[in-house]
């Protein structure tokens, strides 16, 4: 992988619990070391802000980085932040370092079961 290149992988999933709600990400996003980048999450209904951020590289646990939409984990750098307008959901990465390469994942909380996104 380029010191001067990466692309954070995602997939284009849609997961659909019993309570009938959708979470859905794009694709993938890219981003030059420095550059800030957003990933998306949108529900198919109010979930309030039970909305959490994961990130993983291969091979290792999932790491929580924003919980309840906006609140970043203890240990968690200020580069990486999240937000929510009604159902959308961003999480931003500012001054992308490249240790930030990896799988991205949102989870609601709002509905049992739980519905997580690897992206």
């Amino acid at each position: 992988m380029s010191a001067l290149a990466f692309i954070i992988l995602t997939a284009v999933l849609s997961v659909r619990d019993c309570s009938g709600q959708t979470l859905t990400q794009p694709t993938s996003a890219s981003a030059q070391p420095g550059q800030t980048v957003s990933l998306s999450c949108k529900a198919s209904s109010s979930i309030s802000y039970y909305l959490h951020w994961y990130h993983q590289i291969a091979g290792q646990t999932p790491k929580l980085l924003i919980r309840f939409a906006d609140t970043r984990q203890s240990g968690i750098p200020e580069r990486f932040s999240g937000q929510n307008s009604g159902t959308d959901f961003t999480l931003q990465i500012s001054g992308v370092q490249p240790e930030d390469a990896g799988y991205y994942y949102c989870q609601q909380s709002y509905n049992w079961p739980l519905t997580v996104i690897k992206s």
